[in-house]
């Protein structure tokens, strides 16, 4: 069984985004490395390797909605053992595919697809002892 691993919430405003969700939930909010406009939204205790310490805990991650992005609203995130086996999978049961699979540094491949219902599923394939 493939189990929700992240969750992604699109922002218009990143200070006025980082401020809402820091004072009303608590997170921790800090910049993703690299050139691309990600935060992670840490909400539970993490490890060196950023991995959540807590059994059930997940953490998040947040960027500027926009068209090419996909989604106007939250997105969780699935860990799978193959993106492409997974998007093929959509496409048959009725789904269809945003964007990906892109790698994501020496992290993982991600992608989005589409469900039946016309909400944006997030598709993560962590590379090795990367979870």
């Amino acid at each position: 069984m493939d189990r929700v691993c992240h969750s992604e919430i699109p922002y218009s405003e990143k200070d006025r985004a980082d401020k809402f969700y820091q004072s009303v939930f608590g997170w921790q909010i800090m910049p993703a490395p690299g050139e691309i406009p990600y935060s992670f939204a840490i909400t539970n205790p993490v490890d060196e390797t950023m991995c959540p310490v807590e059994p059930g805990g997940i953490n998040g991650g947040m960027y500027l909605r926009s068209e090419e992005a996909g989604s106007k609203s939250p997105v969780i995130v699935i860990e799978v053992e193959s993106t492409e086996q997974r998007m093929k999978d959509v496409e048959a049961a009725g789904g269809s595919i945003v964007f990906g699979p892109h790698p994501v540094g020496d992290m993982g491949i991600y992608a989005q697809v589409r469900d039946s219902e016309d909400n944006i599923i997030g598709l993560w394939q962590p590379l090795q002892g990367k979870h």
